[in-house]
């Protein structure tokens, strides 16, 4: 028994050592390792919430990305390898964020990454990809500190710096509020817009006389808007998530509500108008400023359709272009070095997206306006492009 043993082990070992001998030969050719590295997918990472209540942020966000792959795959990919686009579901919460990063970061190796999709996760994850050395362009994370995190960080949507700028200059000057109210959800992207705005509807003269707050996952706000309408406000400012936003809305109708609504770029999500229908009406909202539509556009919103059965919104829009921006960026790198991403990505000049087009600014923002909105019914109006220069609210176009 043992010497057959022994007899079998060496065979084994004779055989291992031709295959191990026959595999190095191999390896060593020039060609060999080119067509290796070649054959080798560029991982591009998405995080964002794929699950819970506001999932239909994450899903319509990261469809873009996909398509935005999936064309590229179809042109034969980066330098003929294909992109991989790995999708991590956040649920929204910075802590499965974070183990949402580590699986990408750690197991699946990625290059680069579109997403996360709420600020309060780019926050965390800004620092991680700071911290390891990974690109990251957020194409819905607002607040205006997310891309003080470093260099490593992006975004294709406009910071919560502006937006909260020119909603506060709009309400003011614009409108001609002089007192009004605001309903927030206690998260990074609601009181971030709200401070925004606080801070220049009275640096214009304004006063936000009355304030109340929720937690996010709260479905009921009468209280609030009922102690709102008692402080004798002239509109309300609720830059919220599209479920909260409906609900409220809908709940101040019932208590017979009827002061004016304002809103933020949560309006740019179809989805208000399915939850809330026509209690949405007359709301003027801040958003993305109206892009005139392009060729490249109605091909992405074409095929966009076409394949999810569904429009996409202003942050899908964003995603397309955030991954287009990257996968351009690859390309230029020649290679899945994340430095050299990073450095082509930062050097982005007048890309034709379709949103526009886009630069970066040093700090990692997207140069940019913001659109002004009406909704008449369940329509959006659009009244125009605005920023504030100087003190002053100017309108763009």
């Amino acid at each position: 028994m043992k010497k057959n043993t022994l007899i079998v082990a060496l065979v084994l070992v004779c055989a291992l050592l031709v295959t191990g001998c026959a595999k190095s030969e191999t390896t060593t050719t020039d060609a060999s390792a080119k067509a290796t590295k070649a054959s080798a997918p560029y991982k591009i990472g998405f995080i964002g919430p794929m699950t819970g209540d506001n999932a239909n942020y994450g899903i319509l966000i990261s469809q873009a990305a996909k398509l935005a792959v999936e064309e590229q795959n179809a042109k034969g990919g980066i330098n003929g390898a294909p992109v991989e686009l790995i999708i991590e579901d956040s649920e929204g919460s910075p802590e499965k964020g974070a183990a949402s990063f580590d699986k990408l970061y750690s197991s699946d190796k990625i290059c680069a990454l579109v997403g996360p999709v709420f600020t309060g996760v780019s926050f965390t994850v800004g620092d991680l990809c700071q911290e390891n050395g990974v690109t990251m362009i957020t194409p819905s994370g607002t607040h205006k500190d997310i891309t003080a995190a470093g260099d490593y960080v992006f975004r294709t949507v406009v910071s919560d710096g502006l937006q909260g700028e020119v909603a506060g200059a709009c309400f003011y000057s614009e409108l001609g509020y002089k007192n009004i109210g605001c309903l927030y959800i206690m998260n990074d992207y609601s009181q971030g817009l709200y401070e925004g705005m606080k801070a220049s509807f009275e640096s214009f003269g304004g006063k936000v006389s009355a304030v109340e707050t929720a937690q996010l996952g709260d479905k009921d706000f009468r209280t609030q808007l009922t102690r709102l309408k008692a402080a004798g406000v002239e509109a309300i400012y609720i830059p919220n998530y599209t479920v909260e936003m409906a609900q409220q809305l809908e709940q101040a109708s019932q208590l017979g509500i009827d002061i004016p609504f304002l809103s933020c770029d949560g309006f740019s999500n179809p989805e208000i108008y399915d939850l809330a229908g026509s209690y949405t009406d007359g709301v003027i909202y801040i958003g993305p400023a109206k892009v005139e539509e392009s060729d490249s556009y109605k091909n992405f919103y074409d095929n966009y359709t076409k394949k999810f059965g569904q429009s996409p919104d202003s942050f899908a829009n964003n995603a397309y272009d955030g991954a287009n921006i990257i996968m351009k960026a690859i390309e230029k790198a020649g290679s899945s070095d994340r430095k050299a991403i990073r450095d082509a990505v930062a050097t982005t000049k007048d890309y034709v997206g379709v949103t526009g087009v886009i630069n970066f600014a040093d700090n990692g923002d997207l140069v940019a306006y913001q659109g002004v909105y009406k909704v008449n019914g369940t329509t959006p109006e659009y009244l125009g492009a605005y920023t504030v220069v100087d003190g002053k609210l100017q309108k763009v176009n």
